[in-house]
């Protein structure tokens, strides 16, 4: 059921795409070795993303960042290593570019909401896109970010999801590395969500899962 409600929200930008745009997405979000970034992932942020509507400006274009931000997702190079994320985001949003029927001026700004997601906690809107770019730009990067505040369960079924994408990289290496992320995140405390919706949504959970995720990392670490 997951792509036919997600195919219900491509049909409002599907005329600003070629044709075959769907089957390109599809070929990645469909792909067996993805735990979490897939379907599901794009159906949580696109509902999420209807039911805080009246805060977006373009929501066209908020929804094909949504569809595009995750394009391409490889976590591993030919050769072994693991590749960095940063990558798979550009990559991305190449791919949207040479998919994109929208005006030249509407492709950018979607460019730049996908690209946003490298840096993500750092990222700041460029001036002079459209009125209310800058409040879609943190809304985008707010959804990207509002599973951090699901319930513990899902939660800790997203990070399991995550670990299954990276089953090659180590325990050690790959539990080190998501302490790094989630120390990132702590830091940032109130101003992990940019929005104040947001944060009255997310930001409790996000913070006592953050808290309890470091928790277990640690333990597993130590022994």
């Amino acid at each position: 059921m997951t792509r036919v409600r997600v195919e219900k929200f491509w049909r409002a930008i599907a005329a600003s795409h070629k044709e075959d745009a769907f089957d390109i997405l599809s070929s990645g979000y469909a792909d067996p070795k993805r735990g979490y970034h897939n379907w599901s992932h794009l159906e949580d942020l696109l509902t999420k993303l209807d039911t805080l509507k009246q805060l977006a400006t373009r929501k066209d274009l908020l929804i094909a960042a949504i569809f595009w931000h995750d394009a391409v997702f490889v976590t591993y190079e030919p050769n072994g290593a693991e590749r960095p994320d940063s990558v798979n985001v550009r990559a991305s949003a190449a791919l949207f570019e040479e998919y994109s029927l929208f005006p030249p001026a509407d492709t950018q700004a979607v460019c730049e909401l996908i690209l946003a997601t490298t840096t993500h906690l750092s990222a700041r809107a460029s001036e002079g896109r459209y009125r209310g770019f800058s409040q879609d730009f943190d809304l985008f990067l707010d959804l990207d970010l509002s599973s951090l505040g699901a319930s513990w369960p899902v939660f800790r079924e997203n990070l399991d999801q995550i670990h299954f994408e990276y089953s090659l990289t180590p325990l050690e290496i790959f539990y080190q590395d998501r302490l790094r992320m989630f120390e990132k995140f702590q830091d940032c405390s109130e101003n992990l969500y940019r929005l104040k919706e947001s944060r009255d949504l997310w930001l409790a959970q996000a913070q006592e899962n953050i808290k309890r995720a470091q928790a277990e990392l640690l333990e597993l670490l130590a022994k």
